[in-house]
């Protein structure tokens, strides 16, 4: 079988993923790029013709594949709805979705690029419980937009989804794990999305990110843009380290993104009193702040973990920033239709 290639452009760094798809990804390489043109989705034809050169560049620089190109969107760019309607048949379904989304979904049907998945039907013992279905919505013009950054390079891709949905495949969630407040943290957005009973129920973004953290340090420190994203690696929000200055700084920061992590597992626990959120899993680069999980742990009063996305992959894995590339492992996990 041939390689695919998995890629996952955001705002600050592009991640890629070459190797054998699957459940247990077989993996040829990983690369980590530095996004110069600063955007994920090009704001107009001048950005798209540099996204797509630095594209270009890696690809031939790092010898990568061009056939079997999967691609995920970002999550701040899409609507993704859970709702809960009386159960009904594919047929049904396939009939009232416009209805649905046009409730649901902010954007114009006619400008709007939908797909829908039934995540729960209850069984007819289960007498007026509703059916769960998942919504995912995205305007055709934004879509287009990044399909024609690879339409220049000749590429064609073969997959297209969400991040959210790359992020679910890679944790590899089960019926049986606890409920699963996942944080996936990137440069310049937030996203959140609970997990329960293995299945999607809710996502959030929020405009906070690392480069706001980074930005802070700059200004508080009077650093240069390097030293202050040195300083956030190494040291975080370690109370060791430079004497807790570099964690007086952050902490203010931080806690903006805890009151929204706060506010999602409150917001489940009001739709759900019977349950509670056990879990918190971390991804993205800024989730491997030094001294960030034991602060969430306290925070939050749940177990907090960092994601390990290439756990059951074997090959050229890489030994550091493992907790960035879950979006691509999602990706090369994915079953081709």
């Amino acid at each position: 079988m041939p390689d695919s290639l998995a890629i996952d452009i955001g705002s600050y760094t592009i991640k890629v993923v070459q190797g054998k798809p699957g459940k247990a990804v077989k993996i040829s390489r990983t690369v980590e790029v530095f996004n110069s043109v600063g955007m994920a989705i090009p704001a107009d034809d001048s950005a798209a013709e540099k996204l797509a050169t630095l594209l270009s560049d890696t690809i031939r620089d790092h010898n990568l594949v061009r056939k079997d190109v999967r691609l995920s969107l970002p999550e701040a760019l899409v609507s993704t709805k859970v709702i809960a309607i009386p159960p009904l048949s594919d047929a049904e379904l396939a009939s009232a979705i416009q209805w649905q989304a046009e409730q649901n979904i902010p954007i114009p049907y006619e400008e709007l690029s939908l797909e829908y998945q039934v995540l729960t039907r209850p069984s007819r013992e289960e007498k007026g419980q509703p059916m769960l279905v998942l919504l995912v919505g995205v305007r055709k013009s934004v879509v287009e937009k990044y399909l024609n950054v690879f339409l220049q390079l000749d590429i064609e891709p073969t997959i297209l989804e969400t991040q959210t949905i790359s992020l679910m495949r890679a944790m590899q969630f089960t019926p049986e794990d606890p409920v699963t407040l996942m944080v996936h943290m990137g440069a310049t957005t937030t996203d959140m999305a609970i997990v329960a009973d293995g299945q999607l129920r809710f996502v959030v973004t929020n405009n906070n990110g690392g480069q706001l953290l980074t930005r802070t340090i700059e200004r508080v420190l009077q650093l240069d843009t390097r030293q202050a994203e040195q300083y956030k690696r190494t040291y975080g929000i370690d109370e060791t380290q430079l004497q807790g200055k570099l964690r007086e700084v952050l902490l203010p920061v931080l806690k903006l993104s805890i009151v929204e992590m706060q506010k999602a597992m409150q917001f489940f626990v009001s739709q759900n009193p019977t349950q509670r959120v056990a879990r918190v899993v971390l991804s993205g680069a800024p989730a491997q702040l030094p001294g960030f999980v034991q602060l969430l742990t306290e925070q939050l009063a749940a177990e907090v973990l960092t994601a390990a996305p290439f756990a059951g992959a074997t090959g050229e894995i890489p030994e550091a920033n493992q907790p960035a590339f879950p979006i691509c492992m999602g990706l090369m996990m994915r079953e081709k239709n």
